[in-house]
């Protein structure tokens, strides 16, 4: 009876640590990081990647990584100004990361947000953001 009691703690810690991780995690994406300079930015299965600095944005590639079936996958990408794209659609392998990329190849006002969102077997799994500045 006391292990049982035991493990009930035990448990009762770990979901409490998992929420406490969960709510950390969600302030880190409602937050989304500022782009000063070209980076790589994830969110679950979906990445982007900028290669420009500042406002410009040249080429941006998107990654979405598959799971253990084959599965059709693709792409949004989209400003908060009104510029998108849509990617190609794809057929992936088990196991694959799918790539493409969108072409804005213009200038945006700073404070501009640059999104993604990953579709694989028709369902979104990730939308990665982030603010372009100066």
């Amino acid at each position: 009876m006391h292990v049982l009691l035991n493990m009930h703690g035990i448990t009762r810690k770990i979901v409490a640590w998992t929420g406490a991780m969960a709510a950390a995690l969600g302030c880190v994406v409602v937050g989304a990081p500022p782009a000063a300079a070209d980076g790589k930015w994830c969110n679950n299965s979906v990445c982007i990647e900028t290669y420009d600095s500042g406002t410009y944005l040249g080429r941006v590639e998107v990654s979405v990584v598959n799971t253990n079936r084959p599965h059709r996958i693709s792409a949004r990408v989209w400003t908060t100004n009104g510029w998108g794209a849509h990617t190609k659609v794809e057929d992936v392998a088990a196991f694959r990361t799918y790539r493409d990329q969108a072409y804005p190849q213009r200038h945006f006002p700073a404070g501009t947000r640059l999104c993604a969102e990953g579709f694989r077997g028709g369902d979104s799994v990730g939308l990665p953001c982030v603010t372009l500045t100066d």
